[in-house]
């Protein structure tokens, strides 16, 4: 058997025809293999879905517990066969409950690794790297011009800036999964004991979150019912579309910022009226990602979701058979 008859693209996501399975699929399918929660990877109205607890458990706030015709949760490294092939969950260290999914069929074993990073985080389980023949790696900062600052930088100057501006209120654009969270419990860390206060939006993520034992002390809704609330000082974390209308108007005299790996790009944050970018991703960066490819002993990478060509280019000056797999469908809600 050859990798391509146990895993292959197609435009429902990446197929196994010996297990009869999707990972990640774009559209409803039989039996759906999900990595982790973001809404490009974890759709709602498969007949059966197979991810791990937390995933599900998020899958459920998002969408409703019917999202799925049946679902089957699946612990870190334990092996499921599915008809006659081996699958296993293991950490990607992305959100909470992200992994990877390895599939092993007749003597070859193909790692998905989903969306990951490499850098440490307090709000999931951190990377495992696994020995395969064949690595397929998203490719989201796949530029050796993105290279990740600590995050624990990134934060402090979030925190000198609130120092410096007591009057005025931080409006911290986060994604409702993952980010927001880790956001928080970074200014936790850091020793920022003050409320926060959160768009609804994050609420019931939020909320798992804590009940999953990931303390992110004191959260408040940043709302205003009588009007006359006082946002001097405060930092307030929410979705990044809701601060482009009218809620984000009643604080005063906002700061604007955003989480994101895309805030390297300068111009980017520019052309979004983002004064203070912060630079912090859920994706690994250029130097992770080789790092990483290198860690597998892979001896053939699939590149998908991404800056695919500059890694597949990587991969082949240093001797290591690659190729795009040009999936649809997969953005960067996470990031």
């Amino acid at each position: 058997m050859r990798a391509s008859d146990l895993l292959q693209p197609r435009p429902e996501g990446l197929y196994c025809p010996p297990g009869d399975f999707f990972i990640d699929p774009v559209r409803p399918v039989n039996r759906a293999l999900i990595t982790h929660g973001h809404s490009d990877h974890a759709r709602s109205g498969h007949r059966s879905v197979l991810a791990t607890r937390q995933t599900l458990d998020i899958m459920g706030l998002r969408y409703g517990e019917d999202f799925a015709g049946t679902t089957q949760a699946a612990r870190p490294g334990e092996t499921i066969v599915l008809k006659g092939v081996d699958v296993s969950f293991h950490p990607a260290g992305h959100v909470l409950g992200s992994a990877q999914i390895c599939v092993d069929h007749q003597g070859i074993r193909i790692v998905a690794s989903g969306d990951y990073k490499r850098q440490k985080d307090a709000t999931c389980a951190p990377f495992e790297p696994i020995r395969c023949d064949v690595f397929i790696t998203e490719a989201t900062f796949g530029l050796p011009v993105f290279r990740h600052p600590p995050d624990t930088e990134e934060i402090a100057r979030l925190l000198k800036s609130a120092a410096q501006f007591p009057e005025r209120s931080h409006l911290v654009g986060a994604y409702a999964l993952g980010k927001a969270q880790r956001v928080m419990r970074l200014l936790r860390d850091a020793g920022y004991d003050r409320p926060l206060y959160i768009h609804g939006a994050l609420a019931k993520l939020s909320d798992y979150y804590q009940s999953q034992g990931i303390e992110l002390g004191m959260l408040e809704p940043a709302t205003v019912e009588d009007g006359k609330k006082d946002f001097a000082g405060a930092i307030v974390v929410g979705p990044p579309a809701a601060f482009a209308d009218r809620w984000a108007r009643r604080f005063p005299d906002p700061i604007s910022c955003f989480a994101s790996g895309w805030m390297r790009i300068r111009q980017r944050a520019k052309q979004g009226g983002v004064e203070l970018p912060l630079i912090i991703s859920d994706h690994a960066d250029w130097d992770e990602l080789t790092a990483t490819i290198k860690e597998t002993g892979a001896g053939e990478i699939w590149v998908t979701h991404g800056r695919e060509e500059a890694l597949v280019r990587w991969c082949e000056l240093e001797g290591i058979a690659a190729r795009p797999l040009h999936l649809v469908g997969y953005e960067d809600e996470g990031d």
